[in-house]
């Protein structure tokens, strides 16, 4: 198996408890409303680095009203500060 050979491990959660999979879709349904469907990639590479680009802009640069304006790493700076 693919998986297997590429060093993944099987999630183990029960039939019907999505737990460990719910916070990855929700993320990848942010990625393809906010960057895939907006653009056309003519090759892999340039389809890749769009992706790793999104992935550094959301985990350091995205501001949410939750956070009250910050981006998550000024939040996780505060939290550290704490």
């Amino acid at each position: 198996m693919y998986f297997s050979k590429a060093g993944y491990i099987q999630s183990m959660s029960r039939v019907g408890r999505s737990i460990d999979n719910g916070p990855m879709e929700g993320f990848l349904g942010i990625l393809k409303c906010e960057m895939f469907y907006l653009k056309t990639f003519h090759t892999y590479d340039e389809h890749k680095q769009a992706v790793d680009d999104y992935i550094r802009f959301y985990n350091t640069k995205r501001y949410l009203r939750k956070y009250k304006g910050l981006d998550p790493l000024e939040v996780r700076n505060q939290a550290l500060a704490a």
